[in-house]
């Protein structure tokens, strides 16, 4: 008989084993992989004189959370920015607000002039003046400071004079096709605000933290994860200096989460089939996953590549806006059937309809279809009209939504696409009845590490304002849960290792103070993201808890 190492009892363990809710008594754990699950009864046989007993105490323990899409490197980043969001993420509601905490970060954190003062979750559309910051606005509270504050989308900036005599933008510098450079009015002269392809060039030469600053904020990144119940993050959209960064950490035993990283299209070159970076295994918990195109921008920065025009017109005022692709769409073919072609899996950011139409030609001409079990992933999937969902099936693809933007621009959505269209954004609902599996991410730190609010806005879809965006389209706590469990792991071809408490699959848990299926189940699913995380577990060792 072998014995367990560990065995987890008392409380309400949710297995994610099925289309319904499974609960068991007991789960015995060796090697840091499950043993057993079942009756306390049936599972007593394992449990030896060294076995450690775990009373759960009523708390409620699932498989640990994946995250299906967000952006590990950030995290490393946010530990050296300043919060410039909006409630409830910060504290920003206007213009001198966020001049303010701008000047009291500079102080606090005695940063000299001349260099950088970096702000991240900056949001336009809930600003009291309902307009974009401008240079001059960051002039106005840190004037001998390069200033940049980035956009929540992650798809653009602001700067102030200082950071564009940096970058080397003026009035004499062209908008790059699929880019936008705000300008004063009736002048050339920069504006303040940078998106997508005139943000991307100045973004990746801004400065970074050494690379042993880097290491030692390894733990503390992976804190945000583990204190929110992930035992898995993704780095989705990763530099080859990145991937050797996270290679090195591996081998340097910093990495305790598993790490998924994406390696962009735009280096494809310098690491498609090189044995240096091989792809699908693990190794010291870091893999390479598959490549990630990102072929529109984002929905409220009105860059995503919509079909019809945006109702409120472009970022920077155009008539007739309905977005860009990143790629000619003749490209972006050639890219993808270069991927699959390689056996390398696909992952695209596609917000807009539109986009979605180019990922979903893609895939036919490459000559794939469900039977050839590629999974591509259409990260975020927004701006989906309802015969998308059709061909995701025939063609085994598989959507990462994201129903946080539901409450955080939700009504941004209905004034900028129209109602109906908006209505049927993250539309898990019809996703799932077709039979597809789904996960749904928090594309950090785009919104919160926060799978009790991912989970919430899935089953509520309730915006800021209290508008319900596409009531049809909720879902119960069960599949909310599915989400962010066992699609997500599938998503990665990780079924059979993670996703589920089963025997075979490794010892991931997360314990929850309250049960999210019994507090949904009554008229308290408001409180479902107030459910507090307690303990962290990963392949058997605790790696968060509670203070």
């Amino acid at each position: 008989m072998l014995f367990a190492d560990t065995l987890y009892k008392n409380g309400e363990i949710l297995t994610m084993d099925g289309d319904k809710p499974n609960y068991v008594e007991a789960v015995t754990v060796r090697n840091g992989k499950i043993q057993a699950v079942g009756s306390l009864e049936s599972i007593s046989q394992f449990k030896g004189d060294s076995t450690r007993v775990i009373d759960l105490n009523g708390k409620t323990m699932l498989p640990g959370f994946i995250d299906p899409h967000g952006h590990f490197m950030f995290a490393l980043q946010m530990v050296k920015q300043v919060n410039v969001a909006l409630p409830p993420v910060g504290k920003i509601t206007d213009i001198p607000s966020l001049q303010a905490k701008l000047k009291q970060y500079q102080q606090d954190n005695k940063i000299p002039e001349g260099e950088w003062v970096v702000g991240w979750g900056y949001d336009n559309e809930g600003l009291a003046e309902q307009r974009h910051v401008l240079k001059t606005d960051l002039d106005a509270a840190l004037p001998n400071h390069k200033v940049m504050i980035i956009h929540v989308s992650g798809h653009g900036a602001v700067l102030n004079s200082k950071a564009f005599e940096w970058a080397g933008i003026d009035a004499s510098t062209p908008t790059p096709p699929g880019g936008v450079i705000a300008r004063v009015e009736g002048s050339q002269e920069p504006a303040g605000l940078l998106m997508e392809t005139a943000y991307l060039p100045v973004f990746s030469k801004m400065p970074q933290p050494s690379k042993s600053d880097m290491f030692a904020l390894m733990d503390q990144a992976q804190q945000m994860y583990a204190s929110e119940g992930y035992t898995h993050a993704q780095e989705g959209a990763t530099h080859v200096k990145d991937m050797r960064f996270l290679q090195e950490a591996a081998a340097k035993g910093k990495i305790y989460l598993d790490i998924v990283s994406l390696p962009l299209f735009l280096e494809m070159d310098e690491w498609l089939n090189k044995p240096e970076f091989p792809f699908g295994e693990y190794t010291n918990k870091l893999k390479f996953q598959g490549v990630k195109f990102v072929q529109d921008g984002s929905p409220q920065g009105k860059t995503a590549y919509v079909s019809h025009p945006y109702l409120t017109g472009g970022p920077d005022g155009q008539e007739n806006w309905k977005g860009e692709p990143t790629l000619p769409e003749a490209e972006f073919d050639t890219l993808v059937k270069r991927a699959l072609d390689n056996k390398i899996q696909v992952f695209v950011h596609a917000n807009g309809d539109a986009t979605i139409d180019e990922v979903i030609t893609a895939v036919e001409k490459a000559g794939i279809t469900a039977k050839d079990d590629r999974r591509t992933t259409v990260i975020h999937s927004q701006f989906q009209r309802p015969e998308h969902l059709q061909k995701y099936k025939d063609l085994g693809m598989t959507p990462s939504y994201f129903t946080n933007h539901t409450f955080f621009w939700g009504d941004v959505h209905i004034k900028n696409i129209g109602k109906e269209a908006a209505n049927f954004i993250s539309p898990i609902k019809s996703a799932t009845e077709l039979g597809l599996i789904y996960s749904n991410h928090t594309d950090f730190n785009v919104t919160p590490l926060d799978p009790m609010f991912v989970m919430w806005t899935a089953m509520s879809r309730t915006s800021r304002t209290g508008q319900v965006i596409g009531a049809e389209q909720r879902v119960d706590a069960y599949t909310a849960l599915q989400g962010l469990t066992t699609g997500p792991a599938y998503q990665v071809f990780e079924e059979d290792r993670k996703g589920m408490i089963k025997p075979g699959l490794l010892a991931d848990f997360v314990i929850l103070d309250k049960n999210p299926i019994t507090v949904a189940a009554g008229d308290s699913m408001d409180k479902v993201k107030d459910i507090r995380v307690m303990e962290t577990i990963k392949q058997d060792k605790l790696i968060y808890e509670a203070k």
